[in-house]
Parts: C-alpha cells; structure tokens; sequence
C-alpha cells in the first residue's frame, strides 16, 4: 500500500489537477480545423499578458540606463522617443502571440506594409527630422545655447525639440530649423568646442604708408574694449598687395560670438579715428585708364 501512494498520487496529480490546468487554459473561442484553425483561448490571453508585463519591464529598463544621466529637458524627450518605440515592440508582440495561436497575419502584415510604404513616402522628410532629433538628443551634438550657422544664417539655440530645433537670430528672428538639416547638411557650430571664437576685421592703406605703424595702430584699436580676451592675444596679418592698397586684417578672440556684428562694427568706428590721427589713407579703388590716339 505505501509503495503504491505515490503512483496514485503523481497520477491523480497528472490526470486530474493538469488536465483542470489544461482544460481551463485551452477554454475559449475555436474555429475551424486543421491548419486553418483559430484558437483564442485563456492561454493565449494570458501569454499576451505575460508578453507584455516583460515587454514592459525590458523596455523599462533600458529606457532608465539611457537617461539615468541626461538632464531634465533632454530626459522629457527621450522618453517621448521611447514611448513611440515602445509602441511599436508592443505591435510587433500582439502579431507574433497571435500567429503563435493559429491566427493567419500574413493579410494583415501585407495590408500594413502597403499601408506603412505609403506613408513613409509620404512623410519622408517628418521621419527624417524625428531621427535626426533623437541622434541631437542622444548624442548631443546640439545642446541649448549653441550658436549655429546653417544656410548663412547665424542663431543662438533656444529649444531643441523632437522635430525642429528653434534659434533666435541677431535681428532677434526666430528660425526654425528641421532637425534632418543637422544630418544632410554642412552647418556651423560655433560653440561645439567651447563659447571663445575668433573673429576678423579686414582693411585696406594706401601703397606707401608705414606697414608696422598701421600693425601698431589696428592692435591699439582694441586694447580698452572689454569683450575682446587678452588669451589668445589679438593679432595683426599683412594679408596681400591689393590693386588699390595693402591688404591687412586684424584678428580678436570673443566670448560671445553671437554680439560679433557689434562688437566689429564698434571696433571699425576706432580704426576710422585713429587712422585718421595717425594721417593712415583708406584708399580708394584705383583704375588707370590708357587713351591712344590714331
């Protein structure tokens, strides 16, 4: 007798408690037969549940590695990202649960492609943008803050969002940039390195006037501004012989190459005076005209 108790009880177990299990799992809507057969049954539901509750928790999970170190505003639009994305492994999850239950997808994945070509021709250029913002965000290659040329236009970042990016300009115009133009196109930071840029303000004298003094001068032009750094120090370069003079340029470094346009025009107002104190001639543009007479 105890050596039969526990057959009987792995077999009451097997034939009575799994095949309960069994036959409540597989309970639920059966149509057809054979190959062509489809089953929705608890099991199935409680598989897609399952899916997704892991799903759910991976996805989760990576998402907290990603922004575990980003900042708030680039976190917020991380997880936008990820939510999208998470959509999209929740489709690919329903499909394959319900090909594993018998359902034929094939019509309905068909549909969608067709479906999904469209509108990716369609909306090429959105999709462009989107996957440029997310490389902006992840990569930071563009931050807030950074000045930016981009089709001779040059603005200071003020948001960057999923799609576009927003810049203001020096005449104080907002720009919109489309997010795919940081990917495709040649654009300017010039801030990426860090905030000090070198700028240029290029002058012509006359042929004969005293090159060392003219150096002498341009330098002096800057010494009482105090936006313009002494580290790097500001240089003079003889750039050229011109057809109407001397070719000099004078080179600064600033902190903010957003004010350069004043801070230029502020500096070319001092070249005007002390050139004029130091009798330093801005030429003229210069033609000699030859008359032959037959």
């Amino acid at each position: 007798m105890q050596d039969q108790e526990p057959g009987e009880v792995e077999k009451f177990i097997r034939e009575d408690v799994w095949d309960s299990i069994y036959d409540f799992l597989n309970w639920g809507l059966h149509l057809g037969e054979g190959a062509n057969s489809i089953n929705i049954t608890i099991g199935l539901l409680l598989v897609i549940i399952i899916t997704f509750f892991i799903t759910h928790f991976v996805l989760n999970t990576i998402r907290r590695f990603y922004t575990n170190k980003m900042e708030g505003d680039d976190k917020l639009k991380f997880i936008s990202i990820f939510k999208f994305i998470k959509y999209l492994v929740y489709l690919v999850v329903i499909l394959i649960t319900l090909s594993a239950g018998g359902i034929d997808i094939t019509l309905l994945i068909t549909a969608s492609a067709a479906l999904f070509v469209g509108l990716g021709l369609a909306l090429q250029e959105l999709f462009q943008d989107i996957i440029g913002g997310i490389f902006i965000i992840t990569d930071k290659s563009l931050q807030v803050g950074d000045i930016v040329e981009t089709e001779g236009k040059v603005g200071k970042v003020v948001e960057i969002k999923l799609r576009t990016t927003r810049a203001i300009t020096r005449g104080d115009r907002v720009i919109i940039i489309p997010n795919h133009k940081f990917m495709s196109d040649i654009v300017y930071n010039y801030t990426q390195n860090n905030n000090r840029t070198r700028e240029e303000i290029k002058v012509g004298v006359a042929y004969g006037s005293d090159v060392q003094l003219v150096t002498t001068v341009l330098l002096s032009c800057l010494a009482d501004d105090k936006e313009i750094l002494n580290s790097p120090e500001p240089f003079v370069l003889f750039d050229d012989f011109g057809d109407s003079g001397l070719l000099f340029s004078l080179h600064f470094y600033i902190n903010d190459s957003f004010k350069a346009l004043k801070i230029k025009s502020r500096i070319r107002y001092i070249i005007d005076s002390k050139f004029q104190e130091n009798n330093i001639k801005i030429p003229f543009p210069q033609r000699d005209i030859h008359l032959f007479q037959n």
